[in-house]
């Protein structure tokens, strides 16, 4: 049996499974539509040709950019196309809500500032929670305000990302604070792009 499924998305925007309507719903009377296996654009159609073109493939249509003028359709295999968003969905709660900790020094350099930073931002942006740690060695718990400075400068540096669970506190020889992500569409990348590659994080070798 085909389905005809209509996804109340924006164009680009992401699909819920949710939000799939099944069986003849789309209202359009035209569609324009795009075969997914070759993404060959077959044009703008009306809803009964498209209908029959998704069938005559033993597939299904999709409306996939509803307030477009036509509305845009693919036409896929729906089960695969509902696997794949259960599973994306998973793997996303799979990887989110985790606790990441990225550790500071008194005395840290520039660029391993910025890596670090970086590395937080991408940890926020996937949704886990972050634990700044600056750790105190020997003679620096003498100089404990400049690890506050550190660590405000962090806490400023990632407040277009996240917002503040726990503030700067210094327990034993060490200063903590936790950040949680900001809501996905409020969230700003200041020090790395979506995609980027990050190097590695390594934790200083005297850490151990």
């Amino acid at each position: 049996m085909s389905f005809v499924i209509a996804c109340k998305v924006q164009p680009g925007g992401p699909i819920n499974l949710r939000d799939i309507r099944v069986n003849e719903r789309i209202r359009a009377r035209e569609v324009r539509v795009i075969n997914s296996v070759n993404n060959e654009q077959l044009g703008v159609m009306r809803i009964e040709d498209a209908l029959r073109t998704a069938r005559g493939l033993g597939m299904d249509l999709i409306e996939i950019a509803a307030n477009a003028q036509p509305p845009v359709c693919r036409i896929v295999d729906f089960g695969k196309f509902r696997y794949d968003l259960a599973k994306q969905e998973k793997d996303k709660k799979n990887t989110a809500g985790k606790v990441k900790e990225v550790k500071f020094r008194v005395n840290v350099g520039e660029h391993d500032y910025l890596t670090k930073i970086r590395h937080a931002e991408e940890f926020l942006d996937k949704g886990n929670k972050v634990k700044i740690h600056l750790q105190f060695r020997g003679r620096e718990m003498a100089h404990q305000n400049l690890g506050m400075v550190v660590v405000h400068r962090v806490k400023g540096d990632l407040a277009t990302m996240g917002h503040v669970d726990m503030e700067p506190k210094l327990v034993g020889k060490a200063i903590g604070m936790t950040l949680s992500p900001l809501p996905e569409a409020k969230r700003k990348r200041r020090f790395s792009k979506a995609g980027e590659v990050l190097e590695p994080q390594r934790d200083d070798p005297d850490d151990e």
